[in-house]
């Protein structure tokens, strides 16, 4: 069963979600939390959704961007979001420690925040340590887009969406970002950061 995913406003997308005890992952509840939470953000669809997101302000979120989502996507593209497929798995209680270095900026949409999307910069690598679905600690060595995906969620698990983070310039709708700069390089949106020396890239996926 597919749940409702909440929209900016909502209180509980801006508070740190509560970690949750082994046994409490275990638990019949979770494992249904869980599935629920897989078959909404297929159906959205997206490439990650984190529990404040279907309401639920608990240290959980569910992540898999799949090959199906890139077909469509021109191969150079690919290759500057360091993309590849991501099989679906399960983060809970999670710690993230971002790796020094050159950052990749790119646009960002969320399910949380319907029909808008903006550029966003975030760190190329980062480590992860939290706990499966079963409850047994498990360490992530992300880079590229899947290391995007990861701050992003672990983002909602402290209450914090990608607004608050993003070139204000940058901030448009989806319709505006697909009629007029989907793919398209610096040369052809620099405008919109008119006074920034900052290099950007584009991109358009809910996370």
């Amino acid at each position: 069963m597919a749940l409702k995913i909440v929209q900016a406003g909502e209180k509980v997308l801006r508070q740190r979600a509560a970690a949750l005890s082994v046994e409490q992952i275990r638990s019949r509840e979770t494992k249904q939390l869980i599935e629920e939470m897989r078959q909404t953000m297929y159906e959205a669809p997206g490439v990650g959704l984190a529990a404040p997101q279907v309401g639920v302000p608990l240290q959980l979120a569910v992540i898999e961007d799949k090959a199906e989502y890139q077909k469509d996507v021109p191969a150079e593209v690919i290759q500057a979001r360091e993309r590849k497929p991501v099989a679906f798995h399960v983060i809970v209680n999670p710690v993230i420690s971002l790796e020094a270095g050159e950052e990749a900026e790119f646009f960002e949409g969320c399910l949380s925040v319907a029909g808008a999307t903006a550029v966003v910069a975030r760190a190329r690598r980062v480590r992860v340590d939290c706990l499966d679905h079963k409850g047994r600690a498990q360490t992530i060595r992300a880079a590229g887009w899947y290391a995007r995906i990861l701050q992003h969620e672990i983002d909602h698990l402290q209450g914090v969406l990608y607004l608050d983070r993003m070139m204000t310039r940058t901030f448009m709708t989806v319709e505006n970002f697909g009629r007029y700069w989907k793919f398209a390089g610096r040369a052809e949106w620099g405008e919109l950061l008119e006074g920034s020396s900052t290099d950007q890239k584009a991109d358009k996926m809910q996370l």
